[in-house]
């Protein structure tokens, strides 16, 4: 007696793959393999795993980077959640990624729309929009300190602005969003550029002959169509601005009054001031807010995933 399957449109449309021989023997790594694989290991080894390790172990110390040390448990961690400036940095790095990430994706999935429909003189634009990706993020730094410090003051005399916004205690940390948005879009906008090319005319020419304006045809199809391409840019931008440091170091150098002090900062000074033991506590925390953080944005990507 034979079991009968039903067979739907999608096992139609699926590719058949043939299934693997068991009888086949299995292909062994060669030299080259290893060869490829191993030394980076090994590098990354000797120079993540193990500092990260020393770094980890230190965090328990009273080490200073040199001389003798003794063991001090979490003493280290105990100072550092009452340290006022500390939580500081951790608010503001939280605030000033967060609205960066998605003022950038909202920024560069305009332009990236923008340079895929019927522009004129769409190279010229590209290669006008990609320049802050050559610059360095210092000089970009000290030329809108620049901006904002001494030109903008002399045309606009009204609040923030014209009293210097990187020197107003309450909206510096806007300042810095605005120029980081400015430095960082042109990657982002290459990743929306290869995801809109990724989406075929038939797919928008259904959408005419359903009568979709241009609104519901960027609501409705690019948008759903672009999902994946905004995880990617969503999580790299996060990921990255968290340890945002040397626009912020050009711009207010953590001022005015450690109000744009970001995590990265706190901690080198905490390590340049020969507390090593202190600092690497306060990466050692970091690291494992990070990791946290990467499993969400992962579970909401599944979500997603398991949606669609």
């Amino acid at each position: 007696m034979t079991s009968s399957s039903t067979i739907t449109p999608d096992d139609l449309a699926r590719p058949q793959l043939p299934d693997a021989d068991p009888q086949l023997p299995r292909k062994k790594p060669s030299l080259t393999h290893y060869l490829m694989v191993v030394p980076p290991m090994i590098l990354f080894g000797l120079f993540i795993v193990v500092p990260a390790v020393q770094g980890a172990f230190y965090s328990f110390t009273n080490y200073a980077g040199y001389g003798e040390w003794r063991f001090i448990g979490l003493a280290n961690y105990v100072s550092m959640f009452q340290d006022p400036n500390i939580q500081q940095s951790y608010r503001f790095t939280f605030l000033y990624a967060a609205t960066a990430t998605l003022l950038l994706n909202a920024v560069s999935l305009y332009l990236a729309v923008l340079l895929t429909s019927k522009v004129r003189w769409p190279g010229l634009w590209k290669g006008i929009y990609f320049i802050p990706m050559v610059l360095s993020g210092l000089v970009v730094a000290y030329c809108f300190q620049y901006l904002f410090n001494q030109s903008i003051p002399k045309i606009i005399t009204w609040g923030p602005l014209g009293e210097g916004l990187l020197t107003n205690e309450t909206w510096a940390w806007t300042g810095l969003v605005l120029v980081t948005v400015w430095a960082s879009f042109p990657g982002t906008v290459i990743i929306y550029l290869a995801g809109l090319s990724s989406i075929g005319s038939d797919v928008y020419e259904a959408g005419e002959l359903d009568g979709a304006t241009e609104l519901g045809k960027f609501r409705h199809l690019t948008l759903p169509l672009l999902a994946p391409f905004v995880v990617i840019n969503t999580v790299l931008g996060l990921k990255n601005l968290l340890n945002a440091y040397d626009i912020i170091v050009g711009l207010t150098g953590g001022g005015p009054s450690g109000a744009t002090t970001s995590i990265a900062m706190s901690i080198v000074r905490t390590v340049e001031a020969s507390d090593i033991a202190y600092g690497t506590a306060n990466a050692m925390v970091f690291f494992l807010v990070t990791v946290v953080l990467s499993l969400l944005q992962l579970g909401v990507v599944k979500l997603m995933g398991d949606k669609r």
